[in-house]
């Protein structure tokens, strides 16, 4: 991914705002917000017929040193190519980025009633580890996230 193609991945941000449970951000950032809240070398774009299909990203999840292996994952898929597959690919690209950038624990925190979320990372070898309920509020609402996480085998942690 590129600051070149950041009005694709914000137009593919904006459909899963959206859907009120794929995150609680309300506004879009500018590329400038989201280039420094995430890893420069672990950014992906998909990319079909010449249009982006989807984006992921990782953040990091402290600033502490300890947590340096450590990420949170961003997955995005547009509209028109929800139910394809494109999350799985980018979901794979994106773990093997991750381990030889030297990540060691990817994690998501998701809404449960983002079903096809918690499927791909399930089927992408991400364990449930719990949930916390009302977490956070969206349009006045309470929200619950359930926390999935994926160990490398690579790095050394099992």
């Amino acid at each position: 991914m590129s600051e070149a193609h950041w009005p694709a991945v914000a137009q593919i941000y904006k459909q899963g705002v959206n859907t009120g449970f794929a995150t609680f951000e309300k506004e879009i950032p500018t590329y400038e917000q989201w280039n420094k809240n995430h890893i420069t070398n672990c950014r992906l774009v998909a990319i079909g017929n010449d249009k982006i299909l989807g984006w992921a990203a990782l953040s990091p999840v402290s600033g502490r040193c300890v947590y340096g292996g450590v990420a949170e994952v961003s997955i995005y898929i547009a509209e028109t190519a929800r139910g394809l597959g494109i999350g799985y690919l980018l979901m794979e690209e994106l773990i093997t980025s991750s381990e030889k950038e030297g990540f060691w624990t990817l994690q998501s925190g998701i809404f449960p009633e983002n079903k096809a979320s918690i499927k791909l990372h399930e089927k992408a070898g991400f364990r449930f580890l719990g949930r916390r309920e009302r977490v956070g509020q969206l349009d006045g609402v309470w929200k619950d996230n359930v926390l999935f996480e994926r160990r490398s085998k690579v790095v050394g942690v099992e």
